[in-house]
Parts: C-alpha cells; sequence; structure tokens
C-alpha cells in the first residue's frame, strides 16, 4: 500500500512538473488557473492518499512500541485564557505608558514618579502576592511573570525593569522565604504598596561570578551583619529593602536587609538601564536576615533572575523589530523604500528568527521550573543565546536607521544601550 501511495504522488508531481514547463499555458494565459487548480487537486489527493495510508497502516500489527520513559512530551506554546488577558493587558499598558515616558526617563535618569500610580492601578504586585496575603497568584506560576516582563519590555526595557524590581523581590519571598520572612514582608507589601524593593546581586569585579562573593555575612551571636559593595543596585537610593547576596559560612547566600544608616548609597550611572537610577551600595556591618532555610536553592534563584531579564530582552527586541519595519517601509531611497533592499531585509528577518529562538528557549526553561523539574542547563542556554543575540539585534536596529540611529529621535539607540545589560546583569530580578 506504501508503494502505491509513493507512486500515486511521484506521478502527480511528475504530471504538474511536465504542465508548469509547457509554452502553451502562457500562450493561451492559462498558467495561473490552472496552476491553482492543479494545486488545489494535488493537495487534496495528497489528504486522500495520507488518509488511506493511515487507515491500512493502522490495521497492520505493531510490533515496536515506545517505552513508558520514551513518551514522547510536547512543548505547548498555547496560553490559558488568564494568560492571555494578562498578556493583552500588559502589552496595551507598554504602549500607552511605559513608552511615552521612557525617552525622557532616561534623558533625566530619573525613574518617574507618576508610574508608580499606574503600577498600583494595574496591580502588577498583587500578580506575585499569595492569596493567603491579599494577592491572586495561588501556586507557583513562573510562565505568567515571564510573559508579564516580556510583554512589558515592548514599552521600554529600564522602565520594566524598575517596575519589576519590587514585583520580583515579592516573588523571591514568596518562593524561597522562611514563613518567619513571609508573614513579615509579604504583609508589608500586602498592606503598603509604596514599599519599594530591590536585588543588590552584581559586585564590581572583572567576570563577575555570583557564585563567587566579595560580600560577606557573620553571624554574631545570633544577628547576621553584611559587609561588603554592591554596584548597578536598581532604585539603590528609593528602595525600602533590598535582597543582598553574600558568602555565608562558605557558600552563597541571599539576606533580607531593611534599609538604615550603616547603608551608603552613591549614584553609578550606566551605559543603559538610566531610569532604574542605578547605585552602589556600600554595607557597613548591616544587620540582615537569611530568605530562606537550610534547603534553599541559590542556583535556582540565580537562574529564575536571569530568565526575567531573557523575557524582557525578547519583549525589547520585539519593539526594535517592529521598528525597524515601520521605518524601512516609510524611509525612501532612490525613490523605492528601503526595505525593498535584500540587505535590510533580510536582517529583519535575521531579527524574526532570532526573537522566536530566545523566545522558545526561555519559555522551555520557564516551563521546566513551574513543573518542578531540573531546569538550570535550559535557563543557561537561554541566557547566553538571549546575551548574544538581544546585543546583535539592538546592534542591527541602529544600523538599519543608519545616522538616525545614532540619534536620541529614535528609540532605537536607547534600546540598543539597554539592552547589552543582558549579557551583564547576574539576577537582580526574580521569576
Amino acid at each position: 500500500m506504501t508503494n502505491m501511495v509513493n507512486k500515486a504522488q511521484g506521478l502527480g508531481l511528475s504530471l504538474i512538473t511536465k504542465i508548469a514547463g509547457s509554452d502553451v499555458l502562457d500562450q493561451l494565459k492559462l498558467r495561473k488557473f490552472l496552476e491553482k487548480s492543479l494545486y488545489q487537486g494535488s493537495k487534496t489527493s495528497f489528504k486522500a492518499l495520507s488518509k488511506t495510508q493511515k487507515v491500512f497502516n493502522g490495521a497492520e500489527p505493531h510490533t515496536k512500541q515506545r517505552l513508558p520513559s520514551q513518551q514522547k512530551s510536547l512543548f505547548d506554546l498555547s496560553l490559558t485564557a488568564e494568560q492571555q488577558m494578562t498578556c493583552d493587558a500588559m502589552s496595551q499598558f507598554a504602549t500607552e505608558v511605559l513608552y511615552p515616558l521612557a525617552h525622557q526617563a532616561d534623558h533625566q535618569e530619573q525613574f518617574p514618579q507618576q508610574l508608580w500610580a499606574h503600577v498600583d492601578e494595574l496591580g502588577l504586585n498583587y500578580y506575585a502576592l499569595p492569596e493567603s496575603f491579599g494577592g491572586v497568584a495561588t501556586e507557583k506560576d513562573i510562565i505568567s511573570h515571564i510573559l508579564i516582563a516580556e510583554h512589558l519590555a515592548k514599552g521600554d526595557f529600564s522602565l520594566t525593569a524598575g517596575m519589576l524590581s519590587t514585583f520580583s523581590v515579592i516573588n523571591a519571598i514568596t518562593q524561597w522565604g522562611s514563613e518567619q520572612i513571609q508573614k513579615r514582608y509579604l504583609s508589608a507589601f500586602a498592606e503598603d504598596s509604596e514599599v519599594r524593593a530591590s536585588f543588590a546581586v552584581q559586585e564590581n569585579t572583572p567576570a563577575f561570578n555570583p557564585m563567587q562573593l566579595k560580600t560577606k555575612a557573620l553571624n554574631n551571636d545570633g544577628q547576621i551583619y553584611l559587609s561588603g559593595e554592591k554596584t548597578l543596585v536598581m532604585l539603590g537610593e528609593t528602595a525600602d529593602v533590598f535582597l543582598v547576596t553574600a558568602e555565608f559560612q562558605g557558600r552563597p547566600d541571599v539576606f533580607v536587609v531593611k534599609r538604615d544608616t550603616s547603608i551608603r548609597a552613591q549614584k553609578n550611572p550606566a551605559m543603559g538601564l538610566k531610569a532604574t537610577e542605578t547605585m552602589t551600595l556600600q554595607f557597613n556591618q548591616t544587620p540582615a536576615e537569611r530568605l530562606g532555610d537550610d534547603d534553599f536553592d541559590y542556583t535556582a534563584f540565580i537562574d529564575l533572575g536571569n530568565l526575567m531579564w531573557c523575557a524582557m530582552a525578547v519583549g525589547t527586541c520585539e519593539a526594535v523589530k517592529q521598528y525597524c519595519i515601520r521605518y524601512a517601509n516609510e524611509r525612501t531611497a532612490f525613490g523605492e523604500p528601503i526595505s525593498h533592499r535584500q540587505s535590510v531585509a533580510f536582517m529583519i528577518a535575521d531579527m524574526a528568527i532570532e526573537i522566536d529562538a530566545m523566545r522558545m528557549l526561555v519559555l522551555n526553561a520557564a516551563s521546566l521550573a513551574e513543573a518542578g523539574k531540573p531546569y538550570h542547563r535550559e535557563a543557561y542556554l537561554a541566557r547566553l543565546l538571549c546575551a548574544e543575540k538581544s546585543m546583535k539585534i539592538g546592534t542591527d536596529g541602529v544600523q538599519i536607521l543608519g545616522g538616525h540611529g545614532f540619534t536620541k529621535e529614535h528609540p532605537v539607540e536607547r534600546w540598543y544601550r539597554d539592552l547589552r545589560a543582558t549579557a551583564i546583569l547576574h539576577s537582580g530580578l526574580h521569576a
């Protein structure tokens, strides 16, 4: 039966090829009509043959069966109704609120105060707070948090990072915090929406490794004190609570720190993330509390933070691509849009391919994390790809705009600067 099917399909293809090469069709102006008829007919025939093949093959005895450990696991990218509504709301917020504020915020190197009111209206932090503390999070929902980061970042990378700082701290405390820490801090976030929080992870060392920390934590009669310096701390001058990484008893750990006079803050402007008001913090015997218990998974803490940066990179790269498409279609040179040039079209096509690859790796890692399966390898690969491709997409975005890409008249230069943070920052957010 299989040979008959293959033979029939071969004859069909042969017939189509011969007719397509005939000059008579052009003379009678019947080529388009006949090609369309042949295409529809062959498609219907092949579909019927395939169906017949399945029926007869199904009747044949199978001697080879898939073992339980070999069951095919499908990677389903379809969103739930709630996730789709969340994505739509975040995309609308990014377009109507974040994008209009981004240019001025970057220029002034300040996080817009009016944005906090919008964040409260959006109810962003309640996506992370558990129901027992007045939020809507009923279980570990890492994919939804990744989607929130991606769709917000379509409006602006830097403002999204600032907005998600408190959101991410709540995520980390919800997932890793001890019962005492959760009761104290999650209650505070639920009762007062003006409480701000951030992460202090990065250190000013060449090729910084989050597993090797210079910041130290010492236990003195049951009280833990931190000493050391952290750099590129978002909202470092205004945050009330920090999650700080430090070496404790010979291994890296995370601590909750409330702002007090022992913390010295110094402005530390960077190439990108200007709207997040990055600071250098110096801890001098600062009182701290351990975030989790002895079973705390520090590697997972870093991986989930990196996935948030990757998700934001995907969203901002999508914004770069869409902006470049509009610009290339509107910008004319030598009497035609520059999108007609193959070099420009191929560059934008490469963007689309790379963005899809980035998104697939990020969602794959997030889905494994949400399912409680090992995901360190997948998160590491996602970070490698996003770090490399986001910088390339940012560079290509500037290149497509030519001289305009070098000016602040267009947002691509800001996106280019912000996207480079993906390769530099380790954690600092949390899914």
